[in-house]
């Protein structure tokens, strides 16, 4: 019975409490409007923003009218040249004529819009929700006493760097040009590479309080709508409080989180974008990223250079043939000399396993510690490298493997083959195009190491099958990890491990479902 009562009690309260909050809902939604007084609308913006040393107050008269006008900015990201020039100009020496009392009608307002101030990029907004997300933006808010609307000028002046060659994606041939942290410029860099009038671009906003521009690149009469609209539902469905870069969105949105291999392609370069929204993919910038994101994306792409389509056919082949023998190496050479010389010496020639004993003579670790030793080290090196200047960075990687791989051998804590292997593997890792997938094989091969060290040959072969089987079943967005391979479209495999000839690519890859499939007529 107590318990009873106590629920009772419970429930009233919390229906008390949702009638209150009812009933003041609609006195909270009130004061979220504009009201046309200046002295009361300023107070509310006061409220909103609080007392920051950035964000300016300039109070003055349109001209002889008496009219007061306020405008409300954030020094370092208004353009105050602009304000000076031209919105406090044009509205002090300002001179309406004819416009009655702007509490009874938009004469003034209209005079305001249409003929007193000389910017572009002009808006209207009323509550004071969108006037501070227009003023933390970089625009400036123009209120006049009597106007409930509040006009937003966007003339934002964010510092950015120069556009210039991105670092991790060098080519021989090829533009020289690459995405900088302003989407606006990284926009236009677009339109640049592809002055078409399907080429679409749809703006958003991500993080709850950082409020970060985000849009959506493609072509409207190429992409699957399909597509199209899975992308917008997984960008919709992020909520959280900011997103610093563009790996946010990478990981909120792809298919499989417990995968190593990246499902979302990253990119600084505008033609690498631009070639892959001609085949029906969608393109995703973040304001103050360099990174684009691609989707979908499969393995055979990130293998890929946008260098192998400036290439002749042949070298172009030779050369994506040589990435995955690479890819290969990186992922299973530590793992084989594991499995052959402690599981199956008898399939090594007499004289390389007679060399390889001599080499191992006094050394007192197996091979699997002996590798890990080697591994760690290089990872090591590698992480030093990335971390310090450039030019320092550079000398560390190639002097410290030297100097250590030398030291260990003649202190006797590994043999010189081993020193040969974990090279080979460091520099094959090297000849991937994408870093993230460099990083997923060093991951993979730890865990093929340790395999080999307890199942022996036949650890590895059972390891490469588990790979392919989640290859094979991976997905990003909705389209299989390892297409072509798997799609068994002959279409589709002109643009595989071999390209085939520009003018022998006429058609689009059929597994985007493109509504133009025609490439080349």
């Amino acid at each position: 019975m107590r318990w009873r009562r106590l629920n009772k009690n419970r429930m009233k309260i919390e229906e008390s409490a949702k009638n209150a909050k009812q009933d003041k809902q609609p006195f909270q939604e009130s004061i979220n409007e504009m009201t046309g007084n200046l002295t009361e609308d300023l107070n509310l913006i006061r409220q909103e923003i609080g007392h920051n040393s950035d964000v300016k107050f300039r109070e003055f008269q349109m001209g002889t009218t008496g009219i007061r006008i306020a405008i409300i900015f954030i020094d370092g990201l208004a353009d105050t040249d602009v304000i000076n020039n031209h919105i406090l100009v044009d509205l002090m020496w300002a001179s309406p004529k004819d416009t009655g009392d702007p509490l009874k009608n938009s004469s003034l307002k209209e005079y305001i819009k249409n003929q007193a101030l000389s910017v572009c990029g002009l808006s209207e907004a009323r509550t004071l929700k969108d006037i501070t997300s227009g003023i933390m933006f970089g625009s400036i808010a123009i209120l006049v006493d009597g106007l409930e609307d509040v006009f937003l000028a966007g003339v934002s002046n964010a510092k950015t760097r120069n556009i210039d060659e991105p670092p991790t994606e060098a080519l021989v041939h090829g533009p020289r040009v690459g995405f900088i942290e302003n989407l606006k410029d990284n926009t236009a860099l677009l339109r640049r590479h592809g002055k078409d009038q399907n080429l679409s671009i749809i703006s958003s906003q991500v993080g709850e309080r950082s409020k970060k521009e985000l849009v959506i690149i493609y072509m409207k009469d190429i992409v699957d709508p399909h597509l199209l609209e899975e992308v917008k539902q997984r960008i919709n469905k992020i909520k959280i409080d900011d997103v610093h870069d563009s790996s946010y969105i990478e990981q909120l949105i792809e298919d499989n989180f417990l995968s190593p291999f990246p499902q979302v392609q990253s990119t600084e370069r505008p033609d690498r974008v631009m070639g892959a929204l001609m085949e029906g993919r969608v393109a995703i910038l973040l304001d103050g990223s360099p990174f684009a994101l691609i989707v979908p994306v499969t393995f055979h792409m990130l293998l890929q250079s946008p260098e192998d389509y400036y290439e002749r056919w042949m070298a172009a082949t030779l050369i994506r043939i040589l990435r995955y023998f690479s890819a290969f190496i990186a992922l299973f050479v530590p793992s084989l000399y594991i499995a052959f010389i402690s599981f199956h010496p008898g399939l090594i020639p007499t004289k390389l396993i007679f060399s390889i004993a001599a080499t191992r003579e006094g050394v007192p670790f197996p091979p699997l510690i002996e590798a890990l030793i080697m591994e760690v080290s290089i990872e090591v090196l590698r992480e030093a490298g990335l971390r310090l200047p450039k030019p320092i960075g550079q000398s560390i990687g190639i002097v410290g493997g030297l100097v250590i791989g030398e030291a260990a051998v003649q202190a006797g804590i590994v043999s010189p083959i081993m020193v040969i292997v974990v090279a080979v593997t460091a520099i094959s890792s090297f000849t991937l195009p994408q870093y993230n997938v460099g990083i997923a094989l060093r991951i993979l091969r730890f865990a093929s190491m340790l395999f080999a060290s307890v199942f022996g040959l036949y650890g590895v072969v059972l390891f490469f099958l588990l790979v392919c089987s989640h290859l094979v079943r991976l997905k990003s967005f909705g389209i299989p990890y390892l297409s072509p391979a798997v799609s068994f479209r002959l279409s589709d495999w002109k643009d595989f491990m071999i390209r085939v000839p520009l003018f022998l690519m006429k058609r689009r890859p059929k597994l985007l479902h493109p509504k133009d499939s025609v490439r080349k007529r």
